[in-house]
């Protein structure tokens, strides 16, 4: 067995496209938009201190392999938009005021509640601890909060001002899986228990 060449959970990378696992911090999304009258429209932008490209890799070096071949004639490897979760500085969410900027009150998490999500024994949340060598604090990323944003937009935000670190390849994979498990489960129905005169039974409501 041959030994694995991970040997940190980050790693500082040269851009040259966008890849699973990237960190970039204090990047702007459209959390809303109404129509405000005839031919405008109203747009609530929210601030992202940090966020994390979640789009499989494969597609993304496929989009950016296709886009530089300058004989492509079909573009069906094209992305049209890069997903992506906020990654909330860890402080702030076990205090619930990640989201305060927008009028939300979270939980406050206990201290044992917390630990749990620390360990990823709360599948709703992953953890991911702090690099101070590479200015990374720890963090927690939310399965419920994701933003789908246009690939030439997030493409634009690259560079030393947004790019921070990329999630090592082991670490970035655990994340991964532990999202789209997250995404792919079942709500099952509640059931309720009624007494007849031969016992207890289980039965769906109606």
């Amino acid at each position: 067995m041959f030994p694995s060449k991970i040997d940190s959970m980050y790693v500082k990378r040269t851009f040259k496209r966008i890849c699973q696992g990237d960190i970039l911090r204090n990047i702007d999304v459209i959390d809303s938009y109404a129509k405000a009258s005839p031919g405008e429209i109203e747009i609530d932008e929210l601030n992202l201190p940090y966020a994390i490209v979640m789009s499989q890799d494969c597609d993304l070096e496929w989009d950016f392999k296709n886009r530089e071949e300058a004989a492509t004639v079909k573009h069906d490897k094209y992305l049209r938009t890069i997903l992506i979760c906020p990654a909330y500085i860890a402080e702030d969410f076990k205090v619930g005021k990640h989201l305060e900027s927008i009028g939300l009150k979270m939980e406050n998490w206990s201290t044992d509640k917390y630990k749990l999500i620390k360990q990823q024994n709360n599948a709703r949340f992953h953890f991911l601890e702090k690099d101070q060598a590479l200015q990374v604090p720890d963090l927690v990323v939310d399965f419920k909060h994701y933003y789908a944003i246009p690939r030439d937009t997030l493409f634009k935000m690259y560079g030393a001002e947004h790019y921070l670190v990329t999630i090592n390849q082991l670490f970035r994979e655990c994340l991964s899986q532990r999202f789209s498990n997250y995404l792919s489960r079942i709500g099952l129905p509640t059931f309720k228990e009624r007494t007849t005169s031969e016992g207890t039974l289980t039965t769906a409501p109606t």
